[in-house]
């Protein structure tokens, strides 16, 4: 029985994964491209990198609505102690993505656009901010006890989460840059592509001072990465997908770059994952003592299970549907 246990909590954990990375990165680019819309050319390059998102932004949300849910029943304790101990940052991303959310739709048909542009430029970075906050508290450890969190209210802030935050920043600028060089043409290609390579510079280096920091401040992370064991292949992996991202760069590459962007998250968020494990909240909250009941867990692997290659299957459809350069601004963008 207690095989079979361990092995749903495992098959949840790795799901758990799969829903953060696919919201990381869809709503990532989403984000980045609301972050880069502050450092817009003029108000028709704002446009156009809006409508970029017109058809999409919605969708990439739904994931982070899923992981919420699949966290609570899968592992109610963990989602208990994250939502007590990161309250502020957790607050702080839905008031960004609820800022960008009402711009987005309000922009459109307003007089004077200003006002939205910058609340959806600010919602956008605010969301990315506190998701890395969040990240790095979560890395930090969280203080757990036998009734609950036993921290304070700003246990989330400290200066590793405030490094992790301006990575989590500079990476979603690299994913919003290489989709804008996927989605438009002319100038607004052009500068996607100088903001790719300052995004991917600064990302590699605070993602350098993260990884160096991690294995001397936790003594269970420099275990893992320096056991003999397979994780060390991870952050190679990372850094030959940086040097292609650059090479595509430097060759006017569109479809590569995204690519190789996708790869250094999903190589990262690996190397992350498997850091943890069998930690799902560290340094005290377990995967297996955080889990539900494996009747609870069968039942929803039976539900989300089947929910998951459904909308694996809309999103691309719906990428498919919409593929195709915006070359003028508003959601009715010319392919």
């Amino acid at each position: 029985m207690n095989d079979a246990y361990h092995f749903l909590a495992d098959i949840w954990f790795g799901l758990i994964g799969l829903l953060l990375i696919l919201y990381v990165v869809l709503d990532g680019f989403d984000l980045g491209v609301g972050i880069l819309s502050l450092f817009a050319h003029d108000e028709h390059e704002r446009g156009v990198m809006m409508a970029t998102l017109g058809s999409v932004w919605d969708a990439n949300e739904t994931w982070l609505v899923l992981l919420g849910g699949a966290l609570f029943g899968a592992f109610p304790r963990a989602y208990a102690v994250a939502l007590h101990a990161l309250y502020v940052p957790i607050t702080a991303a839905l008031f960004g993505l609820i800022f960008r959310g009402v711009a987005f739709e309000f922009r459109e048909n307003a007089r004077r656009k200003h006002i939205w542009n910058i609340a959806f430029g600010c919602g956008s970075l605010l969301a990315a901010i506190a998701q890395g906050f969040a990240l790095g508290a979560i890395i930090a450890g969280i203080q757990v006890g036998p009734n609950g969190y036993q921290g304070g209210v700003m246990d989330w802030f400290s200066p590793f989460a405030l490094l992790v935050a301006i990575g989590v920043v500079f990476g979603y600028m690299l994913l919003g840059a290489t989709y804008l060089i996927v989605k438009t043409i002319g100038d607004t290609q052009e500068r996607g592509y100088r903001f790719a390579v300052l995004a991917a510079w600064c990302t590699v280096i605070v993602g350098v001072g993260v990884s160096l920091w991690t294995p001397l401040k936790f003594s269970y992370v420099a275990d893992k990465w320096f056991g003999g064991n397979a994780l060390a292949i991870l952050p190679l992996c990372a850094a030959i997908s940086f040097l292609l991202l650059l090479r595509s760069l430097r060759r006017r590459r569109e479809y590569a770059p995204f690519g190789w962007s996708i790869l250094i998250f999903l190589f990262s968020f690996i190397g992350l994952a498997a850091s943890l494990y069998p930690n799902i909240i560290p340094p005290d909250v377990h995967v297996y003592a955080a889990a539900s009941s494996a009747k609870t867990l069968v039942f929803m692997l039976t539900g989300i299970g089947m929910l998951i290659p459904i909308m694996l299957i809309y999103n691309a459809y719906q990428y498919l549907v919409f593929r195709g350069k915006v070359t003028q601004a508003g959601y009715g963008g010319g392919e």
